[in-house]
């Protein structure tokens, strides 16, 4: 019998939810993965203690095997915080107590002993004003310690527009990959160039295929301008730049929709047939797919060697320790994360 991925998740910024979301998973019996938390397990002891969730933490030494999932058990890889903490009262010392973890998932996960990562949130400017001047965000931290040079960012929910219970299996039905990330509307335009264009579209369809399954995935790519340009007539970077660069890609084989005008672009009629869409900015595509399946969406990190997923919500400092946050999102995550860690394992299988 293959034993199931080894899911290491990050317990994210300590003062937020991400403590207790990650023991709410351990209680879930339908675990797609051996899920292993890192993190401190007297903070997640404590949390557990607060909310009354019946939880029993297990400390993994280096080198310990991560047990299959069991109901109301959580292995720990232990990461000591720096100063004490309580739910919703952020703590900059515990700055570094956040990176440590994220290093401890990655080293892991490079190493073999995980094969994939979960991140709770974290709080950039705690972690911006504990002196990590650099600090831009989980997906760029990743990018620097895989030591690639270029990473996309691509939400997914597992059902747009779906009635009733989410399925938590971790099918995704919208996916939406951006271009650019966290620039100001200003400097987008200038960011756009048939060079990142290319290159940020080569990943989306190289992973498509790599961690989902999709032998020659559709990707649809939004214009920039309103109406996609209008010919020229509100903005050229349609005609200069996105044009000749999915032309040039096409002729390689890559199947590419657009540019397409972004309000009309997300309607059932367009998406239909569609496996990912690529928007120009953050909020040219997130607020649609958030709005389609916010708390049943999952960030996933594309151009890594590594599995990478992650919630898509902040650290809801104000939720913290009162046993009200929605584990939903941590669930696709975790869900998303072990069937592209399959995928992966399925692909280099010989």
């Amino acid at each position: 019998m293959i034993p199931s991925p080894v899911l290491a998740v990050t317990s994210g910024e300590p003062a937020g939810v991400g403590p207790e979301l990650t023991l709410q998973l351990a209680l879930d019996e339908r675990l797609p993965g051996r899920v292993v938390a890192v993190g401190d397990p007297r903070l997640l002891s404590e949390r557990a203690a607060l909310l009354d969730l019946d939880v029993t933490l297990i400390e993994l030494q280096p080198g310990e095997p991560v047990p299959e999932a069991r109901s109301g058990v959580l292995p720990v890889w232990p990461v000591a915080l720096r100063a004490p903490c309580r739910p919703g009262e952020l703590a900059v010392a515990n700055a570094g107590y956040v990176l440590e973890t994220l290093d401890v998932a990655i080293e892991a996960c490079l190493g073999g002993r995980a094969d994939a990562m979960v991140t709770a949130p974290l709080h950039k400017g705690v972690i911006l004003d504990a002196g990590h001047a650099g600090f831009r965000g989980h997906t760029e931290y990743l990018r620097d310690a895989c030591g690639v040079d270029e990473v996309v960012m691509m939400l997914a929910t597992d059902s747009a527009l779906h009635a009733g219970e989410p399925d938590w299996r971790g099918s995704a039905a919208l996916r939406v990959a951006l271009a650019t990330t966290h620039l100001p509307l200003r400097q987008v335009a200038d960011a756009i160039t048939e060079a990142s264009l290319e290159r940020i579209l080569r990943i989306v369809n190289a992973d498509l295929t790599r961690w989902f399954g999709l032998v020659t995935p559709r990707i649809a790519v939004c214009g920039l301008n309103p109406h996609a340009g209008e010919g020229g007539h509100l903005g050229h970077e349609e005609i200069e730049v996105i044009e000749p660069c999915l032309e040039r890609l096409r002729q390689e084989g890559m199947a590419l929709d657009g540019p397409l005008p972004a309000d009309t672009l997300f309607t059932p009629r367009h998406l239909a047939g569609i496996d990912a869409v690529l928007a120009m900015y953050h909020d040219q595509g997130l607020p649609v797919l958030k709005y389609a399946g916010f708390g049943r969406a999952a960030n996933i990190t594309l151009g890594l060697p590594i599995v990478r997923t992650s919630v898509d919500h902040g650290t809801a400092l104000d939720l913290a320790g009162r046993g009200i946050a929605d584990t939903g999102s941590l669930r696709v995550a975790t869900a998303l994360a072990a069937e592209m860690a399959n995928r992966g394992s399925a692909a280099t299988t010989p």
